[in-house]
């Protein structure tokens, strides 16, 4: 689960802070009004020495006694500064001793209500820009579960509000940590073909109706992700090529795509069900840009035959406008 703003680390040392300045103002406390304390060891005035002592075994609930408070003022002063010690040692003893409890309890209560979630496994830079698409298109932070193996990696997506777990992804456990069973998607975007086979056998197996979209960056392993059982198989080295054949020669066309791939502004494509209205009428005379329709799990152009009258169930993948950037 995302971690507190504040560390564990910083807050101890914040609470070492707390103790020793308490500890040092009590031994001032107790050095300044040395006239009210008898040393049964030592039957002359405290020295600073004395007093950091006394204040030490003091604050700790030692006592062993030799010094002590002959007045009632001294007993006054010493009294809520030996609280103010208790509070933050035994605050800081009960807060790491049930650090792992609270976690424990917050991952199983979140597994126990997270339904319909995304899980990206791999957080490079495919899984970053994955990310980075589903929180712009409005997925909530904590609707989406970064899977991987770097702890860096994995610091950086729970600084953003994301779950993250730690775990090879090739391992049915893990997968399993991260609510497969019951996520409405799975994004593979590891580094190596290999492991996105056998994060698809593997995802495949424990969750037969998730849809499973994975990057690949050879063509030629496309056909064994989709025997694997993937829904969806991008090419991110052909893509890229691509793109970057198109730009020598109408770099506006990549502009375009890129606009349409980005929903927080300018075009963006995007799928809705088909309204009543609607119904009985073709894609093609629609005031929305139509691209496409899916019809019983399938795509067709929009141009295609079948689609030509519209029905209910179907939906459209069409172009929207997301909100325009405002011009400098």
């Amino acid at each position: 689960m995302p971690d507190p703003a504040v560390g564990p680390a910083v807050s101890l040392l914040r609470r070492i802070a707390i103790a020793l300045g308490a500890l040092f103002a009590s031994a001032v406390i107790v050095y300044l009004g040395r006239d009210g304390y008898v040393d049964s060891n030592n039957p002359g005035p405290l020295t600073f020495i004395d007093a950091l002592y006394y204040a030490t075994v003091s604050l700790s609930t030692t006592g062993y006694g030799d010094i002590t408070p002959a007045t009632q003022s001294t007993r006054l002063v010493i009294t809520p500064l030996r609280l103010l010690f208790l509070i933050v040692l035994v605050g800081t003893t009960v807060e790491l001793l049930t650090e792992r409890s609270r976690q424990a309890f917050r991952t199983q209560r979140w597994r126990s209500r997270v339904r319909d979630h995304t899980i990206v496994v791999g957080y490079g830079t495919k899984g970053r820009a994955a990310v980075d698409a589903l929180l712009g298109d409005g997925t909530e932070p904590s609707e989406i579960v970064v899977v991987d193996v770097d702890r860096a990696q994995l610091d950086a997506a729970s600084a953003l509000g994301l779950v993250t777990v730690t775990g090879n992804a090739t391992r049915s456990s893990v997968l399993r940590i991260a609510g497969v069973q019951r996520a409405a998607a799975l994004v593979v975007a590891a580094n190596r073909d290999d492991t996105a086979v056998l994060v698809t056998l593997t995802a495949r197996e424990l969750a037969p109706k998730v849809n499973i979209v994975v990057a690949v960056r050879e063509s030629e392993n496309v056909h064994l992700l989709r025997q694997s059982g993937a829904s969806s198989v991008i090419v991110s080295a052909e893509t890229a090529g691509r793109l970057l054949g198109v730009a020598t020669t109408t770099p506006n066309v990549v502009e375009v795509i890129e606009d349409l791939l980005t929903p927080e502004a300018g075009f963006a494509i995007s799928e809705r069900p088909v309204e009543e209205a609607e119904v009985g009428g073709s894609p093609r005379h629609l005031p929305d840009i139509v691209l496409g329709v899916v019809r019983d799990s399938k795509l067709y152009r929009v141009d295609a035959a079948a689609v030509d009258a519209l029905e209910r169930g179907d939906r459209l993948l069409y172009v929207r406008k997301a909100s325009l950037p405002e011009d400098d």
